[in-house]
């Protein structure tokens, strides 16, 4: 009897420890991708895990991207980039890693550098369906899938998709998804691009870093918030280079701002400012009528404000400003 007991004890903790594990592993499909041209890499990913855009993602502007899932040993995702900033190919990065990692047979992992040489990594132990493909620029991969048709239809995405890296990385996620995705189910997704110079004020890399963390139509989501951390990236490109003085370069960004939110008052203001900084005048006015239309809280603003002083003796300025 002592042993019987001893046995279901024994049997009882290997269960829960295997279950344990299940729980934790980035059960997941994602794509890490690059466009030279734009100096642009990013991450996306989804998961029926929650806060999946806490574990997976990892990028750096001029080094690489990587997708570190699975069973996920998240130092791979800073020891990846690191190894890509010392000159490591992405399939010598994924040499390493599966060298010195303690349980390799559950890692799965994707890497881009800059130049879109690519590599995918998955372990033997990986829950089913699992596997990826790779090509230039782009690396795609996952695990407990529906099947194998869910990367192909990524990768499928991917290269067929217009548009920028954000576009093309999104359009992968819906093929995904449409492919039978995460067989458990979806619960989180996440996207991140970075370029140097790209962050609020040039400051960080940080162009596009949006997380939905829970919810029962992550997709939809994250596609609606992306819209506006496209919009938001935009505008932050304009205003940065006019901070600098480079008016005629921050033109075109403040415009394409305007024409992904032209119902947006504070955007339209800053359309305004960045026109007259460029000497049209008429369309400035133009600008700053429909902004202060949509948003009438910005008159006092606009009163005071030194960006619009060679407007300051224009009857038409004074007519909106009143």
């Amino acid at each position: 009897m002592f042993k019987r007991i001893i046995f279901c004890l024994i049997s009882l903790l290997a269960v829960t420890a295997i279950a344990d594990e299940t729980n934790h592993a980035v059960a997941t499909f994602s794509i890490v991708a690059c466009d030279p041209d734009a100096g642009e890499m990013g991450v996306a990913v989804a998961s029926k895990f929650f806060t999946v855009g806490n574990v997976v993602p990892w990028a750096e502007a001029g080094v690489g991207a990587v997708a570190t899932q699975a069973y996920a040993n998240t130092s791979f995702g800073w020891r990846g980039l690191e190894l890509l900033s010392r000159g490591l190919s992405p399939e010598e990065v994924k040499a390493v890693l599966v060298r010195n990692d303690d349980r390799p047979s559950r890692r799965q992992f994707g890497i881009v550098d800059t130049d879109g040489n690519s590599a995918t990594f998955t372990g033997d132990s990986c829950s089913a369906w699992a596997g990826g493909r790779s090509g230039k620029n782009y690396a795609v991969q996952g695990n407990i899938l529906a099947g194998e048709d869910v990367v192909a239809a990524m990768e499928k995405a991917f290269l067929e998709t217009e548009g920028t890296l954000a576009d093309r990385m999104y359009s992968a996620l819906l093929a995904g998804e449409a492919a039978g995705g995460d067989s458990r189910g979806k619960q989180s997704a996440a996207l991140l691009v970075v370029r140097d110079g790209a962050g609020y004020g040039g400051y960080t890399d940080r162009a596009i870093d949006i997380r939905v963390d829970d919810s029962p139509e992550p997709f939809k989501e994250l596609g609606r918030i992306l819209n506006i951390a496209q919009m938001n990236y935009s505008w932050n490109e304009a205003w940065t280079l006019f901070t600098e003085q480079a008016f005629a370069e921050a033109l075109p960004h403040m415009e394409r701002t305007a024409n992904l939110a032209p119902e947006n008052g504070e955007v339209l203001y800053d359309l305004a400012v960045i026109r007259l900084a460029n000497e049209d005048i008429e369309g400035a006015l133009e600008a700053l009528g429909k902004s202060l239309k949509l948003n009438p809280k910005l008159v006092e603003q606009a009163k005071v404000d030194n960006d619009l002083s060679a407007l300051r003796d224009n009857k038409n300025y004074q007519e909106l400003i009143k």
